[in-house]
């Protein structure tokens, strides 16, 4: 039902409150995970907006006020897909398209996790000489981006977008069964799944490394891809 996939939800929306753009710390850089943007196969014309591209709205957002010289749009494809898939480039495309210059943007687009989008980011990071920076990605993917960041040292901040649970009245059709809501509650189910399997293989700051159990890395990022962006949006 709406209700109970409200719910559900929002105990990983609500860790991570919005917040308005002036109330947001500078940064070396804005870092944006892939998610929510299609690419352009015929027939499309231009990439196709999801609904977790809020996160690359957001990402040139913050550009325009400042908060960052550079944008690190990290996101590439899932094993099984199309090799010529990347998100990372179909998200500089839609940034090109909201003015924020093409030399302001960085690409990292070998990743297919969560996991890899912070390791490969905290590589192309080190390079640069990038020490903080804003992470931007969907209000219920936060918890798990920021603990994987910080796992590999990077010093991020969090800057989420992508709220789908917001104040509204009530009515006797949230307590009916929906396709929306479904749709909602397994986004959020696989996203805890993907925190306890991020924990298990000690991917988060803070995890139960002592905890972790061994089995072949080929099925560790398997599953991890179960719960990835690029699979809940």
């Amino acid at each position: 039902t709406d209700l109970f996939a409200d719910w559900i939800r929002g105990t990983l929306e609500s860790r991570y409150p919005p917040a308005p753009a002036e109330a947001l710390p500078t940064a070396d850089a804005i870092v944006v995970l892939g998610g929510g943007v299609g690419v352009a196969h015929p027939p499309r014309v231009y990439p196709d907006l999801g609904e977790a591209s809020d996160r690359g709205r957001h990402a040139a957002r913050l550009y325009h006020a400042g908060k960052a010289p550079v944008v690190i749009v990290s996101g590439g494809t899932l094993p099984w897909r199309d090799r010529h898939f990347r998100e990372a480039s179909a998200m500089q495309h839609l940034l090109k398209s909201w003015n924020v210059p093409a030399d302001s943007v960085i690409l990292e687009s070998s990743s297919a996790n969560t996991y890899e989008n912070a390791k490969w980011t905290a590589d192309l990071a080190a390079e640069r000489g990038i020490d903080r920076v804003l992470l931007i990605t969907s209000a219920f993917h936060m918890r798990r981006a920021l603990a994987t960041f910080r796992r590999v040292q990077m010093n991020a901040i969090p800057a989420a977008t992508d709220y789908r649970v917001v104040k509204k009245h009530g009515t006797l059709l949230d307590l009916l069964p929906s396709a929306r809501a479904l749709a909602e509650s397994t986004t959020a189910i696989r996203e805890y799944v993907g925190y306890w399997v991020y924990d298990w293989r000690g991917w988060i700051a803070g995890g139960r490394e002592s905890s972790r159990r061994r089995f072949p890395a080929s099925a560790g990022i398997y599953v991890s891809q179960f719960s990835s962006d690029t699979l809940v949006g």
